[in-house]
């Protein structure tokens, strides 16, 4: 058989199927929990990558590729093709070219360094053009086109996938995840933004949370004055779990799984349901300890409140963005197209409800994990990898830099006020009216909606599904001798750090990055991120793995 592997570089983490080349079909499906780089979000990605070096980025990034390719069963010699998709940073640094062209908006700032913009066309290449990869010798590596250079392969997934390109309708697609890129069309204009909404959405910064996973909390619906959890079973399908007293974890009717944690998708539920019953007013919980209890001890806190609520006002404040700049009220906006985890396992009436989806959309479309449908696309076929450079190349696409953008500004300082600060949504609107950003109505009872899928992956393979709980990437700091490391590296806040051969390692998936670096306040001196080595990656062997076949 020849073999052909297919990587969705998510900002969140990798997820990577093994095909048939010769029949297309799936065989099997590993993701990992995490990004191997430090930090969970892209704009810790690119601190990494341009204060600590480019190259450090680009192994981390090919050594994680390199686990997912064993766990997936996949001989060197046996490998022909792989593709991958992702955000024009993820590619990036899987292509190890420079990224100060992406890092950098404005155009002085780009003159002053000399800054040049890269090349990201589609391509097709050999294995051994890049870094890390030279082990597979029949393989041929496939990259699909951005849009523009900073609009991605993703967005490019997400617009294509949607179907809004079919369709003369006002409508919007959100990729709900991490970095959440959005494409908005209105007078036959494409235009897109990146809301780095933060990692609440994907279950993570949450004290409890977890990525969408077998024994997550995904779903919450009160009954009376107690709760009720739904699950992630091993088909990643809604599993009725336990009614619980919020106020206390008291348990009044057990489910068949225990909880491992709740993932974003049950945050969403939480907060709309809560905010809903009374039981969350805004930006406090009202319970004894200011804490909501759920089943096997998992806890939702004031803090957790502050984490969601940035990042739905992250999205939302990006909707109200592209409408500004399309020159439309939010009302206009019939179609809502949701992608990737969050987007598929989401209660999209829920999500309309707390302001993710437009208030005012009639139709509400599910459409999955549609990066890692590209780069299987592109995997078993050249023609699709022609077609989508053929699209990216004829859009009319307008790019919002949120970064730079005034109306976002505005609308997110607004968002902050009303999820942080106790404002009111009465006051909200008025001070939306006042700055003259498109308006919101209250959101409209009864959307239609089309669940196209069941899981953002549908298709596992008959080989199976396994999560990896670490990539098996480290980070080493060399410091021979050093008495206080092992004292010292228990005060590493993700519990990232050992001490072995007298080195400190650091899991740089667990790592919070440009986000975090205490370290390098209570570790002793010489320690110092300037000489961090990237580590070879552990065996499939010793990385840690859940399976559910």
């Amino acid at each position: 058989m020849k073999t052909g592997v297919a990587v969705d570089l998510g900002t969140s983490g990798f997820r990577s199927q093994k095909v048939d080349l010769e029949t297309g079909e799936i065989k099997r499906t590993v993701v990992t929990m995490r990004n191997p780089l430090p930090g969970a979000n892209v704009m810790d990605h690119m601190d990494f990558a341009i204060n600590y070096g480019l190259e450090n980025a680009h192994k981390l990034v090919i050594n994680a590729i390199l686990v997912l390719i064993d766990r997936l069963g996949v001989a060197p010699d046996d490998l022909y093709r792989l593709s991958v998709c992702g955000n024009p940073i993820q590619l990036s640094l899987f292509q190890g070219i420079p990224i100060e062209d992406l890092a950098y908006a404005g155009e002085r700032k780009r003159e002053k360094l000399n800054i040049q913009e890269q090349d990201r066309s589609s391509k097709t290449i050999g294995s051994a053009e890049i870094s890390g990869l030279e082990k597979f010798p029949n393989c041929t590596v496939v990259i699909p086109p951005a849009i523009k250079h900073e609009i991605g392969a993703d967005a490019l997934a997400l617009i294509v996938n949607s179907g809004m390109l079919d369709s003369d309708e006002i409508a919007i697609a959100t990729d709900f995840g991490t970095n959440a890129e959005m494409a908005l069309k209105a007078g036959g204009i494409i235009y897109t933004g990146s809301a780095a909404a933060g990692p609440a959405l994907e279950g993570q910064e949450i004290k409890d949370g977890v990525l969408a996973s077998p024994r997550a909390i995904s779903d919450v619906e009160f009954e009376g004055g107690n709760i009720r959890c739904y699950l992630l079973d091993s088909e990643m399908r809604r599993t009725k779990g336990d009614l619980v007293d919020p106020k206390t974890g008291a348990v009044f009717e057990e489910g068949p799984i225990r909880a491992r944690g709740i993932t974003g998708t049950g945050v969403i539920a939480l907060m709309e349901e809560g905010i809903k019953n009374g039981i969350i007013k805004l930006p406090k919980i009202e319970t004894p300890d200011g804490i909501i209890h759920l089943q096997d001890g998992v806890e939702f806190t004031e803090h957790d409140i502050k984490e969601a609520g940035n990042a739905i006002g992250a999205l939302r404040a990006g909707h109200i963005t592209l409408c500004n700049a399309a020159g439309i009220q939010m009302a206009d906006i019939k179609i809502s197209h949701m992608s990737g985890a969050a987007g598929t396992y989401m209660d999209a009436k829920k999500a309309q409800q707390i302001g993710m989806n437009p208030y005012n959309a009639s139709t509400i479309t599910q459409i999955g994990n549609t990066s890692l449908k590209t780069a299987r696309e592109i995997l078993i076929s050249d023609e699709r990898l022609k077609e989508l450079q053929d699209i990216a190349t004829k859009i009319v696409g307008t790019h919002i830099m949120f970064a730079t953008d005034e109306a976002f500004k505005e609308a997110y300082i607004l968002e902050l006020a009303y999820w942080g600060e106790g404002m009111d949504f009465k006051m909200f609107k008025k001070f939306l009216k006042k700055k003259e950003l498109p308006q919101l109505d209250d959101p409209i009872e009864n959307p239609a909606v089309e669940r196209l899928v069941e899981r953002d992956i549908p298709v596992y393979g008959d080989e199976g599904y396994e999560m990896i709980k670490q990539t098996g990437t480290f980070l080493s700091v060399a410091m021979p001798g050093c008495a206080e490391c092992a004292e010292k590296i228990r005060e590493c806040p993700t519990h990232a750090m050992s001490y072995k051969d007298d080195a400190v390692k650091i899991r740089s998936d667990l790592c919070d990055g440009s986000n975090c670096k205490k370290c390098l306040r209570f570790m002793p001196p010489p320690y110092s991120w300037d000489n961090l080595v990237v580590e070879d990656p552990v065996s499939g062997s010793a990385v840690e793995a859940e399976t559910d076949d």
